[in-house]
């Protein structure tokens, strides 16, 4: 098996004949054969092969062959030389997504990350963003949208991939039986698809309930708790947090407080506004919380309260956007700090909270140990992304954790994201991060799509 970038060319030719320049034609030692297969996606022609006078490693295709195997595009992109007589093209990537507003944003809000991962991937492989309305089952192809040199869209209609990236925009968009059933038919075709479906706070929390490398860092928690473990974790922490299984950007969490001669405390957001109520006892603050929530009581999780460092008075949590690079390893991809505003609840930047580099952040909490604590906190979040990973019935690519600290250098994992935003990216000090987010992508598409050797 060998890998080689080539160049691959258009001609106005009306015959069925794959011409090769002479130096790719004897790399895969070809002197001899007839006839080549050429493979895109999950289609495949044979043809005729002629080695054409051209340096470097070009391919050239007839109007008639290119349509018969739908090659979207001329330009360089790998050639994967697995058989003695059959070589592939691409690897053909698609990108799930979803929410059209227009022609020029066929993924609304994912439009501008969908456009920089493809435009990433040209002269590599062959991306390409589409919809569940975009796929024909009957025919196995995908009506895909590509980019155009100047940035806008254009169709085109292609084989099912050899890799789907999932990054459909929400909850809603991937729930029901039409995207659940989609999901399976892509794996029931072998085709890898990663990054299945958003996490649900409860489901990482039994995901690892008897991993004991992962519960090492993981604060206690019990989902659709009762009154009464509500207040057996009060009493036993002092705080907590009770947030919904199925939130998101901080919405609806409670930050509760036991203080045995002042009573109990609630801090939540409300209408844009922090709020911070005092209850004389228990009963009061739990008659508050089923008024407001009786209903979803099941779907909310009660969690120990780490006291996290801070600075001026604000505690400090951290996001570890994790991903799986070409050779099938966690890695770090990039760190954001955040600091919680003043009387919020949670770090979120929507909540008043703001957003700083690692380094900033633990130098001033930790001092000259803080590379010595960011180091070991590094190691953590590749450790729980192994850990979520080794428990999941499905197949990851990418993370995110929301780490905190503690004052001793603990390091403990409150939430972990399969879809997460790439908000930490914003910052002016993490735009490396940023594009090195995209190529890891890029890379464990290589991967598991088998397009990976030296030439790579």
């Amino acid at each position: 098996m060998s890998l080689t970038l080539c160049n691959v060319h258009f001609s106005d030719k009306s015959d069925r004949i794959v011409y090769l320049s002479g130096s790719l034609y004897r790399s895969l030692k070809l002197s001899e054969k007839k006839k080549l297969q050429i493979k895109l996606g999950r289609e495949t022609i044979t043809a005729p092969v002629k080695a054409v006078n051209r340096e470097g490693n070009h391919v050239f295709l007839s109007a008639t062959l290119r349509e018969k195997i739908r090659i979207p595009k001329s330009g360089n992109v790998f050639m994967l030389h697995s058989t003695e007589d059959e070589v592939q093209l691409g690897p053909l990537v698609g990108i799930l997504s979803d929410g059209y507003v227009s022609p020029s944003l066929p993924f609304g809000t994912r439009t501008s990350f969908i456009k920089e991962l493809i435009q990433l991937g040209d002269n590599k492989a062959y991306f390409f963003g589409f919809t569940p309305r975009d796929i024909n089952w009957l025919d196995e192809t995908v009506n895909g949208y590509f980019l155009n040199p100047d940035g806008s869209w254009y169709r085109k209609t292609v084989p099912l991939p050899d890799v789907v990236y999932n990054r459909l925009p929400s909850r809603k968009a991937e729930t029901g039986s039409q995207i659940s059933s989609l999901r399976e038919r892509f794996v029931r075709k072998g085709i890898p698809f990663f990054n299945w479906s958003f996490f649900n706070k409860a489901d990482v929390y039994k995901l690892l309930d008897k991993d004991v490398e992962a519960l090492r860092h993981l604060p206690e928690s019990i989902s659709g708790p009762s009154d009464e473990k509500i207040r057996e974790l009060l009493e036993k922490h002092h705080f907590v947090y009770f947030k919904p299984s199925g939130g998101s950007l901080g919405a609806g969490i409670y930050r509760l407080t036991y203080h045995p001669k002042k009573g109990y405390f609630a801090r939540y957001r409300n209408g844009g506004k922090n709020v911070l109520l005092r209850f004389g006892n228990f009963e009061e603050l739990m008659r508050i919380l089923h008024a407001r929530h009786g209903s979803s009581f099941e779907s909310y999780v009660v969690q120990q309260g780490i006291r996290l460092v801070e600075i001026d008075g604000c505690p400090l949590d951290f996001r570890f956007h994790m991903h799986k690079n070409g050779q099938n390893e966690w890695v770090t991809a990039g760190i954001g700090a955040k600091k919680a505003g003043k009387g919020s609840v949670t770090t979120h930047i929507k909540n008043g909270g703001s957003l700083m580099t690692p380094g900033s952040a633990l130098s001033r909490t930790f001092g000259t140990q803080a590379d010595e604590v960011l180091e070991k906190a590094k190691r953590v979040a590749v450790k729980m992304s192994e850990a979520i990973e080794r428990n999941y019935p499905h197949r990851l690519g990418e993370l995110g954790l929301d780490l905190g600290i503690d004052k001793d250098g603990d390091v403990w994992m409150f939430e972990a994201n399969a879809k997460p935003g790439r908000s930490i990216f914003k910052h002016p000090a993490l735009k490396t991060e940023g594009r090195a987010s995209l190529e890891y992508i890029l890379e464990h598409c290589l991967y598991l799509s088998h397009f990976r050797g030296r030439d790579s």
